[in-house]
């Protein structure tokens, strides 16, 4: 089964429990999905894809909640972490940072890289992990394992 038939299951599992906080999540991504779909007229997204719009939508829902909490907003922020983790459910699980690191210097070692070379090492290292770990902790590991 896809994981956009995955996400619509789910949607109608919400409705019967009437959970309608993991409803509104699941709705927005369903939301983003459809919206790809009428750009290029297909009838299903491939799973790729999906896993794009769902890291889009967490990291849209964790950067809301961060200004939220700036704010000293903790009801908008609790909606937004929550909405968050539901998205997170169908994402592959993160690697810690240290597995991160490990990954990483492996990688630095094969490439023979050295300092001047964050920008070849953060492209492979994108390419290689991504959905397991945010640009920005792979960003801040590379430049720390190359300085």
């Amino acid at each position: 089964m896809s994981l956009q038939q995955t996400i619509n299951n789910d949607i109608k599992s919400a409705m019967l429990a009437k959970d309608k906080d993991r409803l509104g999540a699941l709705r927005a991504v369903k939301s983003e999905i459809m919206l790809v779909l009428s750009k290029d007229g297909s009838a299903e997204v491939n799973d790729d894809a999906v896993l794009k719009i769902l890291q889009k939508l967490q990291k849209q829902r964790k950067d809301a909640a961060q200004i939220y909490i700036d704010q000293d907003r903790k009801d908008l922020a609790d909606e937004e972490l929550l909405q968050a983790a539901v998205i997170a459910e169908y994402l592959p699980k993160q690697m810690s940072e240290e597995e991160l690191k490990t990954v990483l210097s492996a990688l630095i070692k094969e490439m023979n890289a050295g300092p001047g070379d964050m920008g070849k090492v953060m492209g492979r290292a994108n390419k290689e992990l991504a959905g397991k770990a945010e640009g920005r902790l792979i960003a801040a590991c590379v430049k720390q394992l190359l300085g």
